[in-house]
């Protein structure tokens, strides 16, 4: 039915490869609506002749109040073919003129409005089977969605706005009918179907995912048998967990074996530090240049977890550089963190041109590195294995420093050496060309999965900056976006906090504070965990399903209220809550918190074996209740230099509590004992004689 109504329309939706570019900003002979807003996505279209306006009660108004349709278009400032559309269609006088005359147009960064994007990329989903940004919706006054598609040339694009415009004058029956049936649509794609038979959590069910799961990998190159190869950590972090607790060898070499093509790869930044969004090949060379906050805050939990399992030094290496990138780039001096660097960046010509910043001609190479270039050719593969287009080539490596020194007759040190001035050179040369834009708009979510990053590196590596960076940072969550009311926000820019929190940053702020309980023992991050889920419980649980809805309850109607279940690049924010509803009920004992933890994956549990990749984190919390899990709970003086040794072994079944005094928390009460730290292995609160070795206790364990 969907499709039969966008083959009336007669519209076809066109990708290219060709690289589109921007010209220089001059002096402004438009501005619109979008001057008044704090998102830079939003600014970069502030003075396109098309009239946009944001998305607020006012916008909606107007459009029923003229009766016409939405032309909703929705990207993120570092999305490069957003940029090319823009420089084609809306900086168009003539396309602006056919958009402002039958249209209500409507800028929505998908960043800070996650709720609105959610609705109308499943929309498209529906209409043409695949979606992404930009995301381009028409819709009736109402918003009910009837039309779209993503990137579209500017004389698609003018063609289908004709079509539609005339179909709105001529029939605009047709369009209300196919609107309501695709809202429908939308509305049934949100019913999540109960699962009412006996609850059981067997290891098998996640074997057998796995297994099914596996036939997708490339064992050669890492990653999945397809192009273009996204990283996403949440898939490879819970395989790592999988394979280390089921002593799973070619399922843990397949796991390193894409961790390390991804750090030698051009979508690892060797000069900068960072990964790029993902690769447009298989061997993990050309990225989408973009540099998402939430990528690397992901892959540095990664990567810290594989150095603890490894020592890998270029899984450490990956990790120190990416945050010393994060720490100079992506940092406020409040402690927060921006949201990202654009793929795009003024190349000789002054025209915008994705990867300007990051690529080089071989002309370029050699008047920089004047000596032993060769070397430097070899290890960068200036070579046909990492050109990219015309005379230009973008660093990727083919081997571990350990390897290339080997193999080319060099003492290891003289290398690394060698390869610390390559770098400084580059890095000097590289900065003296035009940066990339700043998405400098800070969103919490993605500030928690940072915070938990830093936590996560300084559990592996111990290095206190890591730490005061955290702490910094989960202040300003606390100081910045918690209400007094218990009530998050979703965004900040210039002191500023306008959008009312999704239950995504509720899920990864939690996560995070009780990360940096285990990190610090300050109970008060353990307690605002617990307010904040009780948050949720109040605003956001839906009691017919048993899971939350993305949007609180406090939030204006949209034409659905979705609930996220499937984990994409970020895991949803349902399987993240059910993992510290988890937790949080063994801190508590809140039995009520552990029981809708089991309910939400029960419910979801069905879809583990054919759609692995869509529930790697839901995998991660039902292998807690499958598998043994262990509370360890250290109380003395010395409590956290035990968990400092505690965490230079690799347990990923385990949640630590622990103080250096008496203290009255369940699994801590009445187990201080004067003059001495004991460690308690417990689970399920039975505990087994406490220790006050961590060697016995990892043996306990492990058996």
């Amino acid at each position: 039915m969907y499709h039969s109504f966008y083959a009336f329309l007669i519209i076809l939706i066109l990708f290219t490869n060709c690289k589109g570019q921007n010209s220089s900003h001059h002096p402004h002979k438009y501005t619109n609506q979008l001057s008044k807003e704090t998102s830079p996505y939003l600014l970069q279209h502030a003075h396109n002749p098309v009239n946009w306006h944001a998305w607020n009660p006012e916008t909606l108004e107007k459009a029923k109040k003229e009766n016409k349709l939405l032309l909703i278009s929705i990207g993120y400032s570092a999305c490069h073919w957003c940029h090319v559309m823009e420089h084609e269609s809306f900086e168009n006088e003539e396309v602006a003129k056919l958009m402002n005359d039958n249209f209500i147009n409507i800028k929505i960064d998908r960043e800070e409005r996650p709720d609105i994007d959610q609705i109308y990329i499943n929309a498209v989903q529906l209409m043409t089977g695949s979606a992404g940004w930009p995301l381009n919706c028409i819709a009736l006054p109402n918003g009910k969605p009837f039309w779209g598609g993503t990137y579209f040339p500017k004389e698609n694009w003018t063609n289908a706005l004709t079509q539609i415009a005339n179909v709105h004058k001529t029939n605009p029956e047709k369009l209300e009918e196919y609107a309501e049936k695709l809202t429908q649509g939308i509305q049934q794609s949100e019913i999540v179907q109960a699962n009412t038979s006996e609850i059981t959590f067997e290891l098998d069910t996640i074997k057998k995912s796995v297994q099914q799961w596996s036939t997708l990998f490339d064992t050669n190159l890492g990653g999945m048998n397809r192009v273009p190869k996204f990283p996403m950590p949440n898939n490879y972090h819970f395989l790592l967990r999988h394979a280390h607790q089921t002593q799973n060898d070619s399922l843990k070499d397949y796991v390193f074996t894409t961790l390390t093509k991804m750090a030698l790869g051009g979508i690892y930044d060797p000069i900068n530090g960072a990964f790029s969004r993902y690769a447009t090949d298989e061997k993990w060379h050309i990225p989408h240049f973009e540099k998402m906050l939430y990528d690397n805050a992901q892959l540095v939990s990664l990567y810290s977890d594989a150095y603890l399992i490894t020592k890998n030094e270029l899984y450490k290496k990956t990790v120190i550089q990416t945050l010393e990138f994060i720490e100079r780039e992506l940092t406020n001096t409040e402690g927060a963190f921006y949201s990202s660097l654009d793929a795009d960046s003024l190349n000789k010509e002054q025209h915008l041109e994705e990867g300007a910043y990051y690529v080089w001609t071989k002309a370029e190479l050699q008047k920089l590195i004047t000596t032993d270039f060769d070397l430097f050719s070899k290890y960068y593969n200036v070579n046909s294995y990492g050109h990219w287009e015309e005379d230009k080539y973008h660093l990727i490596r083919k081997e571990t420093d350990e390897d290339f020194a080997k193999n080319n007759h060099l003492e290891l040190s003289n290398l690394t050496s060698k390869v610390k001035t390559w770098d400084t050179i580059l890095l000097k040369a590289r900065q003296q060309k035009p940066r990339p834009r700043l998405d400098d708009k800070t969103l919490t979510s993605w500030n928690a999965l940072m915070l938990k990053g830093y936590l996560d590196a300084y559990r592996v590596f111990n290095n206190p900056n890591y730490l005061k960076i955290a702490l910094k940072n989960a202040h300003f969550l606390k100081n910045q976006q918690l209400t007094q009311q218990g009530r998050l926000y979703h965004n900040y820019k210039n002191g500023k906090s306008t959008i009312n929190g999704y239950l995504i940053d509720y899920a990864t702020v939690i996560d995070a504070y009780l990360k940096l309980y285990e990190a610090t023992l300050d109970e008060q991050w353990l307690n605002i965990s617990n307010t904040l889920t009780e948050y949720c419980f109040a605003h956001f649980f839906d009691k017919n399903s048993g899971l939350f809805f993305f949007t609180s309850n406090i939030d204006p109607q949209l034409i659905t209220r979705k609930i996220e279940i499937n984990d994409n690049v970020i895991p949803s924010s349902n399987s993240i809550l059910a993992n510290n509803l988890f937790k949080l009920g063994h801190y508590f004992y809140k039995p009520n918190y552990i029981k809708t933890s089991k309910k939400m994956l029960h419910h979801v549990s069905n879809n583990f074996v054919n759609y692995g990749s869509a529930y790697a984190n839901w995998m991660n919390t039902y292998s807690n209740f499958s598998s043994p899990f262990y509370e360890i709970a250290i109380v003395g003086e010395h409590a956290i230099d035990k968990i400092k040794e505690l965490n230079q072994i690799y347990i990923p079944n385990k949640l630590i509590a622990g103080s250096s005094a008496n203290n009255n928390m369940p699994l801590l009460k009445d187990r201080y004992m004067k003059g001495k730290t004991l460690i308690y292995t417990c689970i399920d609160g039975a505990c087994k004689l406490p220790t006050t070795d961590i060697q016995t206790t990892f043996e306990e364990i492990q058996n």
